[in-house]
C-alpha cells in the first residue's frame, strides 16, 4: 500500500460543531483548508449522522459554506495513526494511507463518555448514555425495548428523548445529583442563559410521562447473559427494575491524547489555550470539548474563534463575549454534575475495571499509580489504549492520565509498512 501526500495550510482533526464552525471561518482568509474525521459523515456526536439529519440549522449552514468551497477538502473515514514531525500527520482510510503536511493544526476531536464501573456494567444491554445515542442514531433498532437511564447530567433527558422517538419504553431517567443541586442550576439557567432555560423546559415537559427522579445512585446490573435487573438506591431506598437495556452517564471526558503527544499544556483534564484559542504550542489550536465539555454553542463559538485565528483574521470582541457566555455554561455544567464521591465508589472489589484485559478494582488498588497498574496487571493494554480504564482510574484513584504512545490508534500491519517506506525514501 502506497502512502498518498496532501499539503494544506490548516488542517483540523473533527468534523463536528467546532470543526465546522472553524473551517467555516477560516474558509474567507483563501487559505488551503483540510477537515478530517474518523466518520463517514461530519456532525460529530452533536449532529452525528451528517447535517441534513439534524434539526439544527446551523449543522446545514456550516456544511454548506465548507462543502462549496474551493479551498476546503475532506477526508472522512480517515484515522489518525501518527504525526512524522511537528507538521505531518498520517492518516488511514479503507483503502489508502495519507500523509498530509500542514501548517497550522486546529484540534477540535471533541471527548468521549466517561463509563465508571459498577457490578455488570459488562453484560450485554448495558451501554454509557451517549453510546446508546449513538447506537440509535446509527440505526439500531430500540422499539419496544425497556431502557433505563442513569447517571448525572443534562444529556440523560436528551437521550431519553432520542430513545423514546425511537420506539423505546423509557422507564425512568434516573439524575444521582439532589434535587437542591438542580434546582440552583435551574436557577442560573433562568438568569444567565434563558434559551437553555427554555430548551431544558421543553425537553422535560415532552418526556413529562416519563419518571425523572433525582438522588438515585446505580447500585448494580443484573441477568446472565443479558441485562434483566437494574438495582438502584435512593438514599435508602432500593429500587429493582425489570429492563432490557440500560444506559450510564457520569460526564464528559476531553480527548486530551493527541494534544498531549504534540506537548500541548493540559491542565485540570482539559488543553488550555490563550483568548485565540492557541495553545502552548504555537501552531496548534484547540476548540469544542477538548478544552471542556460545554454545549454545541461553545464549541461553535471556539470554533469559530479557532479558525479566525489559524487564518491569521481578526477575532472581534463579540466573538469573544459569545465565547464568555458559552463558556459560563460550562462551568455552571461543570459545577452542578461533578462526579461525587459515592460516584467514585459504585465498583465493588470484583468488579473488572479494564474489560480488555480482565483487571477487577482489587487487582488495581495494589498499586500507586497508572504506570505500575499497567505494567503488573496489563490495564489500558488492549484495544481502547487504556482510553475507557485510564479515565476510570484517574476518577476512582486519582492517578495520572495514560501517556499515549503511536500509533495513536491500532492500525493495519500494511499502513505501518507504507510509513516505514516513505520514511526510508524520505531519509535517502
Amino acid at each position: 500500500m502506497k502512502l498518498q501526500e496532501l499539503q494544506t495550510g490548516i488542517l483540523i482533526i473533527g468534523a463536528g460543531p467546532a470543526g465546522l464552525a472553524a473551517a467555516s471561518a477560516a474558509l474567507n482568509s483563501g487559505k488551503q483548508i483540510l477537515i478530517v474525521d474518523d466518520n463517514p459523515a461530519p456532525g460529530g456526536q452533536i449532529w452525528r449522522g451528517g447535517p441534513k439529519k439534524v434539526p439544527d440549522t446551523r449543522a446545514a449552514i456550516f456544511w454548506d459554506r465548507c462543502q462549496n468551497a474551493l479551498n476546503v477538502q475532506w477526508l472522512h473515514s480517515a484515522r489518525l495513526v501518527a504525526f512524522n514531525h511537528t507538521h505531518e500527520a498520517i492518516f488511514e482510510l479503507a483503502e489508502k494511507v495519507v500523509s498530509v503536511r500542514y501548517e497550522r493544526l486546529i484540534l477540535c476531536n471533541g471527548g468521549r463518555e466517561l463509563l465508571l464501573p459498577f457490578d455488570g456494567w459488562t453484560l450485554p444491554g448495558v451501554t454509557g448514555a451517549g453510546g446508546l445515542q449513538a447506537l440509535i442514531k446509527a440505526g439500531a433498532d430500540v422499539r419496544g425495548k425497556r431502557i433505563v437511564i442513569t447517571g448525572t447530567g443534562p444529556l440523560l433527558l436528551a437521550v431519553a428523548e432520542t430513545a423514546h422517538k425511537a420506539g423505546a419504553e423509557v422507564l425512568l431517567v434516573a439524575e444521582a445529583q439532589p434535587f437542591s443541586a438542580l434546582a440552583r442550576f435551574m436557577w442560573q439557567l433562568c438568569l444567565h442563559h434563558r434559551s437553555k432555560a427554555t430548551q431544558a423546559i421543553s425537553l422535560y415537559w415532552s418526556l413529562k410521562k416519563i419518571p425523572y427522579l433525582s438522588n438515585v445512585i446505580i447500585e448494580k446490573a443484573v441477568g446472565d447473559t443479558q441485562l434483566t435487573e437494574v438495582h438502584l438506591r435512593r438514599g435508602g431506598e432500593l429500587m429493582t427494575v425489570q429492563a432490557d437495556m440500560l444506559a450510564c452517564g457520569f460526564g464528559i471526558t476531553p480527548n486530551t491524547e493527541i494534544a498531549r503527544l504534540l506537548g500541548c499544556n493540559v491542565a485540570a483534564g482539559v488543553v488550555t489555550h490563550d483568548e485565540r484559542q492557541c495553545t502552548s504550542v504555537p501552531h496548534i489550536y484547540a476548540a469544542g470539548e477538548i478544552t471542556g465539555f460545554g454545549g454545541v454553542e461553545k464549541a461553535i463559538a471556539e470554533g469559530h474563534i479557532a479558525g479566525l485565528a489559524a487564518s491569521d483574521q481578526v477575532v472581534r470582541q463579540d466573538d469573544e463575549t459569545t465565547r464568555e457566555h458559552a463558556q459560563h455554561f460550562m462551568h455552571l455544567l461543570r459545577e452542578t454534575f461533578a462526579v461525587t464521591e459515592e460516584m467514585r465508589q459504585l465498583a465493588s472489589d470484583a468488579t473488572l475495571v479494564c474489560r480488555c484485559e480482565d483487571v477487577s478494582l482489587a487487582e488495581l488498588r495494589q498499586h500507586d499509580s497508572w504506570r505500575a497498574a499497567k505494567l503488573v496487571t496489563r490495564a489500558g493494554m488492549g484495544a481502547c489504549q487504556g482510553r475507557i480504564c485510564g479515565a476510570a482510574c484517574q476518577t476512582m484513584f486519582g492517578w495520572d492520565a495514560p501517556e499515549l504512545r503511536q500509533p495513536v490508534f491500532p492500525c493495519r500491519t500494511s499502513t505501518l509498512a507504507a510509513i516505514a517506506a516513505s520514511s526510508l525514501k524520505e531519509a535517502k
